[in-house]
């Protein structure tokens, strides 16, 4: 029987609908019956025939017309928020949806990722945080979960004292707690330690989250038992969301106040997202999608709670966006080079710092733009384009790093204690403390920076007729019209913020729980500062790569390369030349959706990939991140229990 979920007030109702040719006027008069009877004063409400009221669904909060029949316009489980005339929404309600990040579309999954707790990567992650795989365990993956908890099962029948299991937490532990207090002690962890502020994080971060940590219980080494993670694999596959506020870790002893709030949606408390629901309590969240709350056994609510997944998971964001804009700004830095005149010489094969793709390599003299400044009177370019293999490279080079300990650290157990069922023991260590994924992040924030530095020098050069002799802003009727003058500002202003966000979060630490942690990492705020400095450098190449195409126009009927060009065609069909002022911001935020897309890259590779068939010998010596990411550097790996 199809079901609905209202929310009147503070009370949200399951009401149940046999004819779904039922009116929306009638499932709120149904919804009002109910809601009266769990009011000693009937809530006010004196006749629900006379009770004037507004309906409208929780997800994309479109209002719904009383006359409209159920079935044209709900379907089953779905959620509805009614406002009785005269009352304001209640501040249960989340009508805003913070957190939803629009980067991505909400994807009806079609396939699955096997996890076993050792193969997943950052891009992985990030196809499960935008709905493109279900999760399910490798048959290794269950057998070891299986052990585990056996043995914990054990300790506990036994009552041996081991952290974490039998005693508190923290200060307290060296507090045994009576067994029959055990489950008591999993929940108040939990529940304690949701104590995060701020917003939550998106559905899309959220998801990314609950499935790293569901990897990293795959290991088998935290104790878990099966039941409690299929249960959170279910919560997953179903898209039922915990509420995460973004603030609130130190970052060891792991992402506590993150994680926490992210079991307590598993219990059925606090509030969930799901694309059905959008924000309700947790419990009719998990309810209307035909799922339980789990309910914690011995040990299990610090296995849910001890680790970097908060930090890992946005650090994984991070690191995936970095590559995808440093492989897009060497094919814009290109564009500027041609636009102003520049020479390709500084690029030769044979000079040390063979870095940039051959999309430099490929603009030469026979060319029309390129042959129309061959016999100019400069000697060198400027550094901003002289130098941009040596600027973009060290760029690229320590993304590959910081990727390659990001994907170490997505695979690492990071609980504690450690359970490791073929040895018989439990180890207490340290690996949930952030200092790698930290101390990554934080130098992935000053390199990738230097993208969006350069960049902004470039767009002076654009802007300024000086030093690229084109007109003034890039625009005619210069005074009448102001052109790219503020965009510039823009990027200024950006670049600027960046300079105090690359100040690293990692070099901090303060002491916390009675000095019992008494060194941290703070890689909460170095995964967060470093994601917003990558979009700043997003928009930053953004509004370079508009200044270029601009620049094109005032060169015509010269033409550049081919990739070039079609990357140029790419940027006109979402953007028009600047022929006179215009609201920008628009303009702006489309090319800086055509990167976050990669299409930039995608429209420009083929042209790369030809030129390293044809063109590149193969003893050549070419630096290993020359043409892309594809094949990462190799720093000291970060050892961890496998």
């Amino acid at each position: 029987m199809p079901r609905f979920t209202v929310h009147i007030r503070d009370e949200w109702l399951a009401v149940p609908c046999r004819d779904t040719s039922n009116t929306i006027q009638w499932l709120g008069q149904e919804a009002l019956k109910r809601y009266i009877k769990n009011k000693p004063d009937n809530g006010g409400i004196t006749a629900v025939k006379d009770t004037r009221f507004v309906a409208r669904r929780c997800q994309g909060l479109g209002l719904l017309d009383a006359d409209d029949t159920i079935d044209d316009v709900l379907e089953d489980n779905d959620f509805v928020e009614l406002a009785i005339e005269g009352d304001t929404m209640s501040p249960d309600f989340i009508p805003c949806e913070p957190g939803v990040s629009h980067l991505y579309p909400y994807t009806c999954w079609k396939f699955y990722i096997s996890l076993d707790g050792n193969s997943l990567t950052s891009t992985d992650l990030i196809n499960l945080g935008r709905g493109l795989y279900k999760i399910k365990l490798t048959p290794e993956a269950e057998r070891k979960v299986v052990q585990s908890r056996e043995l914990l099962d054990t300790i506990v029948k036994e009552n041996k004292v081991v952290y974490g299991i039998t005693t508190g937490f923290g200060k307290f532990a060296r507090t045994v707690i009576p067994v029959s207090k055990l489950k008591e002690l999993q929940e108040n962890l939990v529940r304690s330690h949701s104590a995060g502020v701020g917003n939550p994080l998106s559905p899309e971060r959220t998801r990314m989250l609950l499935a790293l940590r569901i990897n990293v219980l795959a290991k088998g080494h935290s104790g878990v038992s099966l039941e409690t993670l299929q249960a959170m694999i279910q919560a997953f596959n179903a898209s039922c969301l915990s509420f995460v506020p973004e603030k609130g870790t130190v970052g060891a002893s792991g992402d506590l106040a993150p994680l926490s709030h992210l079991a307590l949606g598993l219990m059925g408390e606090g509030k969930m997202w799901s694309p059905t629901s959008g924000w309700a309590d947790a419990k009719y969240v998990l309810e209307a999608h035909g799922l339980k709350p789990i309910s914690l056994k011995p040990k299990e609510g610090l296995a849910l709670i001890n680790g970097t997944q908060m930090i890992t998971s946005l650090g994984a964001e991070a690191v995936e966006r970095a590559q995808a804009i440093a492989q897009q700004a060497d094919i814009i830095a290109a564009l500027t080079l041609e636009v102003l005149k520049g020479t390709t010489k500084a690029f030769d094969s044979e000079t040390r710092w063979n870095y940039l793709p051959p999309i430099f390599l490929v603009s030469s003299h026979r060319h029309p733009c390129t042959a129309s400044h061959r016999f100019c009177d400069r000697v060198q370019d400027a550094y901003t384009m002289r130098c941009c293999p040596q600027v973009h490279g060290i760029a690229n080079d320590t993304i590959a790093f910081v990727q390659n300990i990001i994907n170490t650290e997505i695979n690492s157990a990071t609980d504690n204690p450690m359970v490791f069922a073929e040895r018989g023991e439990t180890i207490s260590g340290g690996n949930f403390h952030g200092e790698y994924p930290a101390k990554a992040l934080d130098f992935l924030a000053i390199a990738v920076h230097e993208l969006a530095s350069i960049s902004e020098r470039r767009i002076e050069r654009l802007c300024n007729p000086s030093l690229s002799e084109l007109p003034a802003f890039l625009v005619n009727e210069g005074g009448l019209n102001s052109g790219f003058m503020i965009a510039h500002c823009t990027a200024a202003a950006l670049v600027s913020e960046n300079k105090v966000l690359c100040h690293p979060s990692s070099v901090d630490s303060l002491s916390t729980s009675a000095a019992t942690e008494d060194h941290v990492s703070m890689g909460g705020w170095a995964a967060r500062k470093a994601l917003r400095v990558i979009e700043h450098v997003e928009q930053v190449l953004a509004i370079e790569l508009l200044a270029a195409c601009q620049g094109i126009e005032f060169l015509r009927p010269l033409r550049t390369t081919t990739p070039l060009e079609k990357v140029y065609e790419l940027v006109r069909s979402v953007v028009k030349p600047w022929m006179k002022d215009r609201f920008m911001s628009p303009d702006i935020e489309a090319v800086h959706r055509l990167l976050l897309d990669q299409k930039v890259w995608n429209v420009a590779k083929p042209y790369i990939d030809k030129y390293q068939t044809e063109y590149i010998p193969e003893s050549r010596p070419v630096s290993p991140t020359a043409f892309s990411l594809d094949s990462p550097a190799s720093p000291r790996k970060r050892v961890r229990h496998e």
